[in-house]
């Protein structure tokens, strides 16, 4: 093989990855997603006391509001270890393991999420179309960006694995919590899905979390195997002896 073979070897394999990593997170059509994403989210309010919760060495205090559980369609992810992730770390604030933004209910029904981009901030999920029809079908309050909060490290594994697509169902409770490391710091939690803007947000302690459905599995593998034989190329390309009749 020559270093010209190499070099569209090389070429291919690069253009074969981003194609992969740009479908691995589509969102798949309403055909595709389990009826449990149709229902609504259910809160019930309760009694509980305060509890204590400790994530790298920091004690926080957690108070319970309402029972939790929400079944919907991850449209966009925020994972707070990420590296320009500034202000969980100026605030202490390891507790918090990803934001995970998602639709269920009318939105589902009705299919406009797949005409509307979405990303997210570091506490914020936008979401934004050209299209007016889209926007006018999209019901906004069938949408949520849920911080989400565990001391646990293996549902905190399982939180930081979902990708955008999935389909997702967890339970716990809509929580404030606080710490005084250094400082005093608080963060409450929305108590309804109708609002907007500055504490729409809902604050959610994990008590179970479960991958329904994983989004685009067959363009996951592809990201692997187009990984490898891109660096099998640059090794071959490395490797091989340059000729001056290549």
């Amino acid at each position: 093989m020559t270093h010209q073979h190499i070099k569209f070897f090389l070429i291919a394999n690069i253009l074969l990855l981003l194609t992969a990593i740009w479908r691995s997170e589509s969102l798949p059509p309403p055909s595709e997603l389990v009826s449990s994403l149709l229902e609504e989210p259910t809160q019930v309010m309760v009694k509980q006391p305060a509890f204590t919760s400790v994530s790298n060495n920091i004690k926080y205090t957690v108070q319970p509001l309402y029972e939790y559980d929400l079944a919907g369609l991850v449209v966009s992810k925020h994972d707070a270890n990420t590296w320009w992730d500034y202000i969980h770390r100026a605030w202490n604030d390891s507790l918090n393991i990803v934001d995970l933004c998602v639709v269920w209910g009318n939105n589902v029904r009705n299919g406009s999420y797949a005409a509307i981009d979405f990303s997210s901030g570091q506490f914020t999920c936008n979401f934004s179309t050209n299209s007016n029809e889209a926007f006018a079908a999209f019901d906004q309050s069938a949408i949520s960006n849920n911080h989400l909060l565990t001391d646990q490290a293996s549902i905190a594994k399982k939180m930081r694995s979902v990708r955008v697509g999935d389909q997702i169902h967890f339970r716990g409770h809509l929580v404030e919590y606080s710490h005084n490391h250094g400082f005093a710091f608080k963060r409450g939690t929305s108590t309804v899905r109708t609002d907007t803007g500055n504490g729409a947000c809902e604050t959610v302690f994990i008590d179970s979390f479960e991958i329904l459905k994983t989004a685009g599995k067959p363009w996951r593998m592809l990201v692997w195997f187009a990984s490898g034989m891109l660096l099998l190329g640059v090794v071959t390309w490395f490797s091989k002896p340059v000729s001056f009749n290549d």
